[in-house]
């Protein structure tokens, strides 16, 4: 089975006395990457682990991980990341959601089915998340909201954006406003 490495949590501060840990989580789908069986791979290779718990604690994800036992063995993994393989053709459980891995490298088209660009990047900001696209011009950044990007098609491999004026191609906004005459 074809698979892709995922960052799915960071280990924070030990919980309790007995190798609880706290994790920083990476990823969108916590109760389906980091339940209880998953087996997640240690920023170092030859460290792995299998979730034996996992738990809600004031918005924290609490997990005992095998091979964990005390409170200096948890927080001797503090600030390590932690990996999960996952089958590369998986998608979200929300037919509108898409994987970053999904939409690194799709076509950007405008309305008029015109390609300007490709995907480069998926940035994830406090505000929203902002698709990075590399286009003849230059990097450009396009809210990932769908006013802007009404249409994904992930089997043609195609991202459609609205028909907004100068979001990745040089077009001038042109309103009537500018009669390029100095008064």
């Amino acid at each position: 089975m074809d698979t892709v490495e995922v960052v799915v949590a960071v280990i924070g501060r030990a919980h309790g006395v007995r190798g609880e840990l706290t994790l920083t989580v990476r990823t969108d789908e916590p109760d389906r990457r980091l339940r209880k069986g998953v087996r997640l791979r240690a920023s170092d290779p030859d460290r792995s682990f299998v979730v034996e718990s996992a738990r809600w604690v004031s918005g924290r994800l609490v997990v005992t991980l095998g091979g964990v036992a005390d409170r200096n063995a948890a927080e001797a993994l503090r600030g390590t990341v932690l990996f999960a393989d996952v089958p590369r053709d998986e998608r979200p459980e929300d037919s509108e959601e898409f994987y970053d891995r999904q939409l690194i490298g799709m076509a950007v088209e405008l309305a008029d089915q015109r390609r300007v660009g490709v995907v480069s990047d998926v940035l994830h900001l406090p505000a929203q998340d902002v698709l990075s696209v590399r286009t003849d011009a230059g990097e450009r950044l396009v809210p990932f909201v769908r006013e802007l990007v009404p249409h994904v098609d992930a089997e043609a491999g195609v991202v459609r954006l609205a028909d907004v004026p100068g979001r990745v191609d040089d077009r001038a906004i042109d309103d009537g406003s500018n009669t390029g005459s100095k008064q």
